[in-house]
């Protein structure tokens, strides 16, 4: 089982003017501990569940340059881009962009975006959500091809685009994730075409959606296997290494490889990545 470091609050006690050192001390805190990803949600304001929304959100792209450069072997993406929050050519150009800066370490992470509340709040369109994931497939098609040899133009329903350049072209092919679970249309963007895909095992082992998954996979020819299998889990200041590894292996029995696990109410970030270095000792 690999690990991730998913970054979703960043509430610490050191406080805002103190938030860069301690965030560059925290991921070179993970590395060090073994975390091969470390992901930061697209959020402008904090999630109910996690904290107040007034408390500390940054930017995601923003703060994954910052990580590029404090870090030195973890792959990094956000876990996952709203689509609606960004034109599908300025994602492309950002992730090849931090994947070239970063030595090949980034890749991308995306969904169809749900957050109505910050949408309103800031002014971001909010669709309804058959658009959005027409934009979202639109989304992937463009990123695929602008990180392709391919320069043409793309003419889609939602975009066009006169041509795809994109120099300098990633170092390593990005990693493509689509988060969520919806069963007709975000696990059949998966099988059509992610790497990976993410699940929230927040309430239970989801074994229902692989399943799906797998049906989706049978139906346009893909091999199952070939996509991997990623899962979101919650850890609080009464989590303890030993329940959360039962939770781990309970999700490697049921096929998933890598499991993101981000934190509510640790407001020490050490003892967060010594948590998940602790759970990785158990399992």
């Amino acid at each position: 089982m690999h690990f991730g470091l998913h970054i979703a609050d960043f509430t610490f006690d050191s406080g805002p003017a103190e938030l860069g050192q301690t965030l560059a001390r925290h991921v070179r805190h993970a590395e060090d501990a073994g975390i091969q990803r470390i992901t930061v949600m697209d959020h402008f304001w904090q999630l109910p569940g996690i904290g107040p929304v007034e408390h500390e959100m940054l930017e995601a792209y923003a703060t994954l340059g910052f990580l590029a450069a404090h870090t030195r072997k973890a792959m990094l993406h956000v876990l996952v881009t709203g689509v609606i929050y960004r034109h599908p050519a300025l994602l492309a150009k950002q992730v090849s962009t931090l994947n070239v800066l970063s030595g090949g370490r980034v890749g991308l992470g995306i969904g169809a975006g749900w957050n109505e509340q910050e949408c309103v709040g800031f002014g971001f369109p909010f669709s309804p959500v058959a658009q959005r994931f027409r934009e979202l497939e639109e989304t992937i098609q463009i990123c695929q091809q602008m990180w392709s040899d391919s320069d043409e133009p793309y003419d889609g329903a939602i975009w066009q685009l006169g041509r795809t350049l994109n120099s300098p072209q990633n170092v390593t092919k990005p990693m493509l994730m689509i988060g969520g679970g919806g069963e007709k249309k975000t696990l059949k963007l998966v099988a059509q075409y992610a790497d990976a895909c993410n699940l929230s095992a927040l309430a239970g082992v989801p074994t229902g959606k692989l399943d799906v998954l797998r049906a989706h996979c049978d139906d346009v020819g893909r091999d199952y296997d070939t996509v991997e299998k990623t899962a979101m889990i919650g850890v609080n200041p009464e989590s303890t290494a030993d329940g959360v590894a039962d939770q781990v292996r309970a999700l490697g029995e049921a096929g998933f490889t890598t499991t993101y696990v981000f934190s509510v109410g640790i407001r020490q970030p050490e003892k967060v990545v010594d948590l998940i270095a602790g759970v990785a000792a158990r399992v």
